[in-house]
Protein backbone atom coordinates (compact mmCIF):
# COMPACT_ATOMS: atom_id res chain seq x y z
CA UNK A 1 0.00 0.00 0.00
CA UNK A 2 2.82 2.43 0.83
CA UNK A 3 4.61 1.60 -2.41
CA UNK A 4 1.32 1.97 -4.26
CA UNK A 5 1.02 5.58 -3.07
CA UNK A 6 4.27 6.67 -4.72
CA UNK A 7 4.15 8.47 -8.09
CA UNK A 8 6.86 6.06 -9.26
CA UNK A 9 5.82 3.05 -11.30
CA UNK A 10 6.73 0.12 -9.06
CA UNK A 11 6.56 -3.48 -10.23
CA UNK A 12 6.78 -5.83 -7.26
CA UNK A 13 7.43 -9.52 -6.72
CA UNK A 14 6.51 -11.05 -3.36
CA UNK A 15 9.04 -13.61 -2.14
CA UNK A 16 8.61 -16.43 0.37
CA UNK A 17 11.14 -18.82 1.82
CA UNK A 18 10.61 -22.49 0.96
CA UNK A 19 12.19 -23.74 4.18
CA UNK A 20 9.43 -22.35 6.43
CA UNK A 21 5.67 -22.89 6.57
CA UNK A 22 3.73 -19.73 7.44
CA UNK A 23 1.49 -20.05 10.51
CA UNK A 24 -0.56 -16.92 9.81
CA UNK A 25 -1.17 -17.12 6.07
CA UNK A 26 -2.74 -20.02 4.19
CA UNK A 27 -0.61 -22.12 1.87
CA UNK A 28 -3.09 -21.41 -0.93
CA UNK A 29 -2.56 -17.65 -0.56
CA UNK A 30 1.22 -18.02 -0.46
CA UNK A 31 1.29 -20.19 -3.58
CA UNK A 32 -1.07 -17.85 -5.43
CA UNK A 33 0.74 -14.57 -4.72
CA UNK A 34 4.33 -15.37 -3.68
CA UNK A 35 7.35 -16.61 -5.58
CA UNK A 36 10.22 -18.76 -4.35
CA UNK A 37 13.86 -17.78 -4.57
CA UNK A 38 14.61 -20.12 -7.47
CA UNK A 39 11.89 -18.33 -9.47
CA UNK A 40 13.53 -14.91 -9.07
CA UNK A 41 17.24 -15.64 -8.65
CA UNK A 42 18.05 -14.80 -12.27
CA UNK A 43 16.30 -11.40 -12.03
CA UNK A 44 17.77 -8.06 -11.03
CA UNK A 45 15.86 -5.53 -8.92
CA UNK A 46 16.07 -1.86 -8.07
CA UNK A 47 15.22 -2.58 -4.47
CA UNK A 48 14.30 -5.28 -1.97
CA UNK A 49 12.59 -5.13 1.42
CA UNK A 50 13.23 -8.02 3.81
CA UNK A 51 10.78 -7.91 6.70
CA UNK A 52 11.25 -9.10 10.26
CA UNK A 53 9.94 -12.12 12.13
CA UNK A 54 9.22 -12.88 15.81
CA UNK A 55 12.21 -15.20 16.20
CA UNK A 56 14.70 -12.94 17.95
CA UNK A 57 14.81 -15.24 21.01
CA UNK A 58 16.58 -17.83 18.83
CA UNK A 59 20.23 -17.74 17.79
CA UNK A 60 20.33 -16.86 14.09
CA UNK A 61 21.62 -20.29 13.11
CA UNK A 62 18.67 -22.00 14.84
CA UNK A 63 16.02 -20.24 12.74
CA UNK A 64 14.67 -22.91 10.38
CA UNK A 65 15.15 -20.81 7.23
CA UNK A 66 18.49 -19.22 8.18
CA UNK A 67 20.51 -20.85 5.39
CA UNK A 68 17.96 -19.82 2.78
CA UNK A 69 17.87 -16.27 4.14
CA UNK A 70 21.69 -16.12 3.99
CA UNK A 71 21.55 -17.24 0.35
CA UNK A 72 19.04 -14.47 -0.41
CA UNK A 73 21.10 -11.83 1.41
CA UNK A 74 24.25 -12.89 -0.43
CA UNK A 75 22.38 -12.81 -3.76
CA UNK A 76 21.11 -9.30 -2.97
CA UNK A 77 24.68 -7.94 -3.12
CA UNK A 78 24.87 -8.63 -6.85
CA UNK A 79 21.23 -8.63 -7.99
CA UNK A 80 19.61 -5.77 -6.01
CA UNK A 81 20.58 -2.11 -6.11
CA UNK A 82 19.45 -1.34 -2.55
CA UNK A 83 18.11 -3.60 0.21
CA UNK A 84 16.06 -2.54 3.25
CA UNK A 85 16.40 -4.87 6.26
CA UNK A 86 13.64 -4.29 8.85
CA UNK A 87 13.58 -5.16 12.60
CA UNK A 88 14.87 -8.73 13.22
CA UNK A 89 16.23 -8.92 9.67
CA UNK A 90 18.17 -5.70 10.32
CA UNK A 91 19.95 -7.57 13.11
CA UNK A 92 20.25 -10.69 10.95
CA UNK A 93 21.71 -8.69 8.04
CA UNK A 94 24.20 -6.90 10.27
CA UNK A 95 25.26 -10.26 11.68
CA UNK A 96 25.53 -12.00 8.30
CA UNK A 97 27.26 -9.22 6.37
CA UNK A 98 29.39 -7.63 9.13
CA UNK A 99 29.51 -10.00 12.12
CA UNK A 100 27.58 -7.59 14.39
CA UNK A 101 26.12 -9.47 17.36
CA UNK A 102 22.64 -9.03 18.80
CA UNK A 103 21.99 -8.83 22.56
CA UNK A 104 18.95 -9.79 24.62
CA UNK A 105 17.16 -6.97 26.43
CA UNK A 106 16.01 -7.26 30.05
CA UNK A 107 12.42 -6.64 28.87
CA UNK A 108 10.66 -6.12 25.58
CA UNK A 109 11.28 -2.77 23.92
CA UNK A 110 7.75 -1.67 23.07
CA UNK A 111 6.64 1.86 22.35
CA UNK A 112 7.19 4.95 20.24
CA UNK A 113 10.65 6.45 20.69
CA UNK A 114 12.37 9.71 19.79
CA UNK A 115 15.42 9.48 17.50
CA UNK A 116 18.11 11.96 16.59
CA UNK A 117 19.45 12.25 13.05
CA UNK A 118 23.25 11.95 13.13
CA UNK A 119 23.94 12.81 9.47
CA UNK A 120 21.27 15.14 8.05
CA UNK A 121 23.16 15.49 4.74
CA UNK A 122 22.99 11.76 3.94
CA UNK A 123 20.64 11.15 1.01
CA UNK A 124 18.61 8.63 3.03
CA UNK A 125 17.82 11.28 5.64
CA UNK A 126 16.54 13.98 3.27
CA UNK A 127 13.18 15.22 4.55
CA UNK A 128 13.69 14.06 8.14
CA UNK A 129 13.43 16.53 11.00
CA UNK A 130 16.41 16.70 13.37
CA UNK A 131 14.44 14.38 15.64
CA UNK A 132 11.61 12.00 14.74
CA UNK A 133 9.55 9.27 16.37
CA UNK A 134 8.98 5.70 15.22
CA UNK A 135 7.75 2.53 16.98
CA UNK A 136 9.96 -0.30 18.18
CA UNK A 137 8.76 -3.76 19.23
CA UNK A 138 11.49 -6.30 19.98
CA UNK A 139 13.38 -8.29 22.63
CA UNK A 140 16.92 -7.87 21.27
CA UNK A 141 19.16 -5.03 20.15
CA UNK A 142 22.47 -4.18 18.51
CA UNK A 143 24.93 -1.88 20.23
CA UNK A 144 25.97 1.51 18.90
CA UNK A 145 29.62 0.95 19.76
CA UNK A 146 29.70 -2.27 17.71
CA UNK A 147 28.32 -0.46 14.65
CA UNK A 148 30.77 2.42 15.06
CA UNK A 149 33.71 -0.01 15.18
CA UNK A 150 32.77 -1.34 11.74
CA UNK A 151 34.40 0.86 9.11
CA UNK A 152 31.95 -0.32 6.45
CA UNK A 153 28.89 1.04 8.30
CA UNK A 154 27.45 4.44 9.14
CA UNK A 155 24.82 5.06 11.82
CA UNK A 156 22.31 7.63 10.55
CA UNK A 157 19.83 7.85 13.44
CA UNK A 158 19.86 6.78 17.06
CA UNK A 159 17.56 6.82 20.10
CA UNK A 160 18.79 7.19 23.68
CA UNK A 161 16.23 4.57 24.74
CA UNK A 162 15.92 2.33 21.69
CA UNK A 163 19.50 2.45 20.42
CA UNK A 164 20.62 2.58 16.77
CA UNK A 165 17.60 2.88 14.49
CA UNK A 166 18.88 3.53 10.97
CA UNK A 167 22.25 2.37 9.68
CA UNK A 168 23.65 1.68 6.25
CA UNK A 169 26.82 0.54 4.60
CA UNK A 170 29.06 3.19 3.06
CA UNK A 171 27.62 2.65 -0.43
CA UNK A 172 24.07 3.18 0.87
CA UNK A 173 22.99 -0.05 -0.83
CA UNK A 174 22.35 -1.93 2.43
CA UNK A 175 20.00 -0.21 4.88
CA UNK A 176 19.22 -1.56 8.35
CA UNK A 177 16.10 -0.31 10.20
CA UNK A 178 15.71 -1.70 13.73
CA UNK A 179 12.31 -0.06 14.29
CA UNK A 180 9.03 0.05 12.42
CA UNK A 181 8.52 3.31 10.55
CA UNK A 182 6.06 1.43 8.34
CA UNK A 183 3.58 0.61 11.15
CA UNK A 184 -0.03 1.72 10.80
CA UNK A 185 -1.84 3.65 13.53
CA UNK A 186 -3.07 0.52 15.33
CA UNK A 187 -0.22 -1.94 14.66
CA UNK A 188 1.73 -1.41 17.88
CA UNK A 189 -1.48 -1.45 19.95
CA UNK A 190 -2.52 -4.73 18.35
CA UNK A 191 0.87 -6.24 19.20
CA UNK A 192 0.60 -4.95 22.78
CA UNK A 193 -2.85 -6.45 23.37
CA UNK A 194 -1.78 -9.71 21.72
CA UNK A 195 1.09 -9.95 24.23
CA UNK A 196 -1.13 -8.98 27.17
CA UNK A 197 -3.66 -11.67 26.17
CA UNK A 198 -0.79 -14.20 26.24
CA UNK A 199 -0.05 -13.15 29.83
CA UNK A 200 3.15 -11.29 28.94
CA UNK A 201 3.76 -8.17 31.03
CA UNK A 202 4.77 -5.50 28.51
CA UNK A 203 6.06 -2.17 29.78
CA UNK A 204 5.19 0.42 27.13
Amino acid sequence: RLLGNTPLQVEMDLLMVESHVSKNTSAEHMLAFYKTFDQVCDNTYGGMIITGAPVEHLPFEEVDYWQELCEIMEWSKTHVHSTFHICWVAQAGLYYHYGIQKYALDEKLSGIYTHKVLNPTHHLMFGFDDSFRIPHSRYTTVRLEDLKRCSSLEVLAVSEEAGPAISCNKTGRQVFITGHAEYDRETLANEYFRDINKGIDIQV
